[in-house]
């Protein structure tokens, strides 16, 4: 299928809404998102999916078994979800869930600052990508002498991203 140039560009207003993942053990997904990232778990169907939340909206993130229980990560090189990105509206709140992933012992992929936003990489237990950010206001955002938009991508100091916690 060739892609095309739609006629008028999308409501600016459309948000992605949630992200619904297929995992292979629901307690041990809900020991990620609720216990080390802190989302809320709104409803529940026995041991076969989970819906979670930040801040009361119905849910953020759905998990599932109905198709994966006991299943394997898709091997590399193949197509599927890169990853899932969670927005933090301040560096400091970042700088709290980085100090989370540490201490439950989850090892980053990566971490990188994109001059319009700083993000953590890491991937859930499932091996699924998972993406932790916050975005600068877009006053601050890098842009070229015309005015475009210039991302970057250079290292992460954590080390000053946890100084933004009270504790170090």
């Amino acid at each position: 299928m060739k892609a095309t140039l739609p006629t008028r560009l999308i409501d600016a207003q459309v948000r992605i809404g949630h992200v619904h993942l297929k995992v292979a053990d629901l307690e041990r997904a809900l020991g990620f998102y609720q216990g080390v990232l802190g989302f809320e778990v709104t409803q529940r169907f026995g041991a076969s999916a989970a819906f979670l939340s930040a801040g009361g909206y119905h849910h953020h993130i759905g998990l599932n078994t109905w198709e994966s229980a006991g299943g394997s990560p898709p091997p590399p090189r193949s197509t599927g979800l890169y990853h899932l990105a969670i927005l933090y509206p301040t560096r400091t709140s970042l700088a709290e869930a980085l100090r989370r992933v540490l201490q439950a012992g989850i090892e980053l992929d990566g971490a990188a600052d994109h001059g319009v936003s700083e993000a953590l990489y890491l991937r859930d237990p499932d091996d699924n990508g998972v993406e932790l950010y916050w975005d600068r206001a877009p006053k601050d955002w890098p842009r070229t002498p015309d005015g475009d938009l210039a991302m970057f991508t250079r290292g992460l100091d954590l080390e000053g991203l946890l100084k933004e916690t009270k504790q170090i």
